[in-house]
């Protein structure tokens, strides 16, 4: 090498993969590139610093003068990245070029108003800056012409080959164990790393559990986060290590006498974190590693903190937060069933049909599914509200659904051949119009391995459930061609039950599943499955024998005194606000459940809720308004409350 370096020359000849981004790279370090301000950024562990000392060797090679700033340095990094641009300004060779390379910039963001006041006078000399962070650049690069001049590059995971190859360079031969831990590193340069180094240094993990090994856990935080921990508050970080996102609302329901506000506020400010809509999440390698880290030293607190975070994510669902019932799903440990249900994070999105898609559809279809088209193609035309869309990164169409509720159905679907059938089944199993029909769903990449086709199924199931905020739904109906064996499996694994009489008869294949998920719905059924992932009792049968329908009569009747309602056992979760709010939400969904769509059940339904749920209600009120004597009003409530007591303590509950 030509700095004689040999740790430089035996890390140059350790690096693996990353050929989309030395491309880029090769051309930023091109004599005079239109955009001389390049920003790398990526999660901590995704090989940033490998990627820059790689070019660095690369520019050296090319004669170009290199100027190094370590954000880790926070006492000196100031004094020089002043040096450096003093450095540009007086080179000794203007036409070779130049390169400022600021690293771990996340570390000192303040020196970002300095670098650009530095650099403005050398744009157009043939210098350029190199920054490497673990967030993108802050908004101030885009301001005042600097978009003119930036590009941006972002790191992804190592592809399965290229992590093999970091293996293998390391001294690591290919084998089961390589693949396993290939697998779990998801793609971080630095997890292939610190599991291969411990390996080949003596240490024997479980292959089949590394997200549990202590030793590998606790060197990855160390590795990616000691610098940010000094003051931390290990029950948040715990929390935020298993919930998928956390909010100060989460936090302090979740640590009784936590301050959520502060909670969050410090979580947001730590480089290993970023933004999800209003909430924050950690990155995923840390995430994993304070998870591993946490449960291989306190399993049974682990577990205690998934418990009250599904309650808590529970309760919400049942307010109308049909978003979170992803969150919920993300808790249940069995894999194979978490991931029918939550898709993966930014492989894929729906999105209803639109102008144009049927075409593109159509010329995507399986054989198997042709024959099908001319009818499902109504849907497309007729109905694209109930037709769910699945994109993957590249905008192309892999994945389409047809999905109704008995109120969504358009007129014409009653004559359906497939879900005409299945609505008149639903108009007597669920009455009250709690139940999704999927009346069939594809999957359009033919190449698609099977973790594709699941993260595609996912996808689309998560965007029905949530557009028709069916979270509470009892019944579930699904057509599927039975030759997708591997689908076939995966539904009658979690309970759906195959009913050959609701089988189309000139459907060209499909036949039909249905599922009961019990009258709390797909969001009480989940919290049962995390329930049982840490070893508890189903939480929709754990009140039964504390309940009876005076349980439900005292929950109706203190319906808006929050006090009363916290210590109804129907309560869950933790925190005055958060139990009264379960009572409601399941006196809620039981009223919208327990009553039909007939005048006389509508009825019934409006004399509960104006007597006892709608805050200006009560039964003076209800009395005048329903033009009712009070010998028929209370006889009606009485009816109207049994029907509610009888839905919920049937679920014990839930």
């Amino acid at each position: 090498m030509p700095t004689g370096d040999h740790l430089d020359g035996l890390e140059s000849r350790r690096f693996a993969g990353r050929r989309a981004e030395l491309h880029r790279l090769d051309a930023f370090l091109a004599d005079r590139p239109d955009r001389p301000v390049l920003a790398l950024h990526g999660p901590g562990g995704i090989g940033k610093s490998a990627l820059v000392r790689e070019v660095v060797r690369r520019a050296r090679d090319r004669g170009i003068d290199v100027h190094r700033v370590d954000g880790r340095d926070h006492d000196g990094a100031g004094e020089a990245l002043a040096a450096a641009l003093a450095a540009l300004r007086t080179r000794d060779r203007p036409d070779a070029g130049s390169l400022l390379v600021l690293d771990t910039y996340e570390a000192v963001p303040a020196l970002g108003a300095l670098l650009r006041r530095g650099v403005r006078p050398l744009l157009g000399t043939g210098a350029r800056v190199l920054i490497a962070g673990r967030r993108p650049p802050e908004p101030a690069w885009r301001e005042d012409g600097w978009s003119e001049v930036l590009q941006t590059l972002r790191i992804s995971p190592l592809a399965d080959e290229d992590a093999r190859e970091l293996l293998r360079l390391r001294g690591f031969d290919a084998g089961p164990a390589a693949d396993r831990i290939t697998a779990w590193a998801a793609g971080s340069p630095l997890a292939l790393t610190v599991a291969g180094d411990a390996i080949q240094a003596g240490h024997e993990p479980d292959l089949d559990h590394l997200d549990a090994d202590d030793l590998l856990a606790d060197v990855l935080l160390e590795r990616l986060a000691a610098d940010e921990l000094g003051g931390a508050d290990r029950e948040v970080l715990a929390v935020a290590s298993i919930a998928l996102a956390v909010d100060a609302r989460l936090l302090s329901a979740v640590l009784p006498g936590t301050d959520g506000d502060h909670a969050e506020a410090w979580l947001r400010s730590r480089s290993f974190s970023e933004q999800v809509g209003t909430r924050v999440t950690l990155h995923d390698r840390v995430r994993r590693a304070v998870r591993g880290s946490l449960e291989a030293s306190d399993r049974n607190h682990a577990h205690e903190l998934r418990r009250r975070i599904a309650d808590h994510l529970y309760a919400r669902i049942n307010e109308g937060e049909v978003r979170l019932f992803v969150d919920l799903a993300e808790l249940i440990a069995e894999e194979e069933i978490r991931r029918a249900i939550a898709p993966p994070p930014v492989t894929h999105r729906a999105e209803w049909s639109g102008p144009g898609d049927a075409d593109v559809v159509a010329g995507r279809l399986p054989p198997g599914v042709v024959p099908r088209w001319p009818a499902l193609r109504r849907w497309f035309d007729e109905a694209p509200e109930a037709v769910v869309l699945v994109r993957d990164t590249a905008d192309e169409i892999v994945g389409y659904g047809v999905a109704i509720t008995p109120s969504s159905a358009p007129a014409w679907a009653h004559e359906d051949a497939v879900v005409g059938p299945w609505l008149a089944d639903a108009a007597v199993r669920a009455p009250g119009g709690d139940a999704l029909l999927l009346r069939e769903a594809g999957v359009l990449s033919p190449d698609a391995d099977r973790a594709e086709e699941a993260a595609v199924v996912a996808t689309g199931n998560h965007a029905v459930i949530r557009a028709a905020g069916l979270t509470t739904a009892r019944w579930a109906y699904v057509g599927l061609d039975p030759v997708d064996a591997g689908r076939m499996a995966m539904l009658e694994a979690i309970g759906y039950e195959r009913v050959p009489h609701l089988d189309p008869a000139d459907d060209g294949g499909l036949v039909c599943f249905v599922r009961d998920f019990g009258p709390g719905g797909a969001a009480s059924w989940i919290r049962d499955l995390v329930y049982h992932g840490v070893g508890l009792a189903p939480a929709s049968h754990q009140l039964t024998s504390t309940m009876d329908p005076g349980t439900v009569r005292d929950a109706l009747r203190g319906f808006h005194d929050a006090t009363a309602l916290s210590v109804n056992p129907l309560a869950r979760g933790i925190g005055l606000t958060e139990r009264a709010a379960t009572v409601r939400a399941r006196i809620e969904q039981a009223s919208r459940a327990a009553f039909g769509d007939s005048a006389e059940e509508r009825l019934q339904a409006q004399v509960l809720r104006r007597g006892y749920l709608d805050p200006d209600g009560g039964h003076a009120r209800a009395m005048l308004e329903l033009h009712m004597s009070r010998t028929t009003y209370f006889r009606r409530l009485a009816r109207a409350t049994d029907r509610v007591a009888d839905h919920v303590l049937a679920d014990g509950g839930a």
